[in-house]
């Protein structure tokens, strides 16, 4: 009994410290330069993270000759609607202050509806490619679920309550995608509970059908759960290749053609 109480104790204080992250009140970016490049690339995390989740991204897609601009945003601090220009902005700037011609973005989750949320609203000039890790594009299963659950705003946020399957959800209120879009979905799941919340498959957070969006160009599945596809070796070499050629190496689209 008593390393049952241990264990859940140490397992609330980890949610809180998380948590406790990702409530940074204002955007912070880590930036490297690839000198020569006219490319960069921005990186969003998901909800609940902070940089250090797409700093192997960052770092990976560094060495292949992009210049890098990791956003930490605090995805606790409100709507989509305010962190949607808060976190992608900041990455522009960034971007546009090096002398990149053409922005791309990878985004993570909720990261992918802040970027098309902002870019419906403005729209991004000098936007390249994107790619979009375990993206909820349709919402997710799980808000509607948990949405009234006491714990559920605590850890979510607000931002997060509007990533539902229902009609008014933010997700479901923007169009199609007009921009190169490659989408990477995840099968592996270390939340059995929340996964079973899910239509299969999923990752555990997302369902792989709701990762879809009209307008993409490319479409992957891995096996890996919605937490680790940013630092799977696989999601990190197809995503510096879309960026690149505009399709995955390891694409599934094309392979069913």
């Amino acid at each position: 009994m008593q390393n049952q109480y241990i264990t859940g104790l140490a397992a609330f204080v980890a949610l809180v410290l998380v948590s406790l992250e990702a409530c940074v009140t204002t955007p912070r970016t880590a930036f490297a330069e690839a000198p020569g490049a006219s490319d960069c690339v921005v990186l969003i995390h998901g909800l609940n993270r902070s940089w250090r989740a797409m700093q192997p991204m960052a770092e990976a897609l560094h060495e292949a000759g992009f210049s890098t601009v990791n956003v930490d945003y605090p995805s606790q601090a409100g709507s989509v609607e305010v962190l949607a220009p808060l976190a992608v902005n900041t990455g522009l700037n960034g971007c546009r202050d090096a002398g990149a011609k053409r922005i791309h973005f990878v985004t993570h989750s909720i990261g992918g509806i802040l970027l098309r949320y902002a870019h419906q609203v403005a729209p991004i000039p000098d936007l390249g490619r994107v790619v979009m890790l375990a993206p909820p594009n349709q919402g997710s299963e799980v808000i509607d679920i948990t949405r009234n659950w006491p714990t559920t705003e605590i850890f979510a946020g607000e931002a997060g309550l509007q990533l539902g399957t229902d009609a008014n959800s933010i997700p479901r209120q923007l169009g199609p995608v007009d921009f190169e879009l490659g989408v990477i979905a995840g099968t592996g799941s270390i939340n059995f509970f929340m996964s079973a919340m899910l239509p299969a498959p999923n990752d555990g957070k997302v369902s792989v059908a709701s990762t879809r969006i009209d307008g993409m160009d490319d479409f992957l599945v891995v096996d890996n759960s919605h937490h680790y596809i940013t630092e799977s070796e696989a999601v990190i070499r197809n995503t510096s290749y879309f960026l690149k050629h505009g399709m995955f190496a390891d694409s599934i689209l094309r392979a069913s053609n």
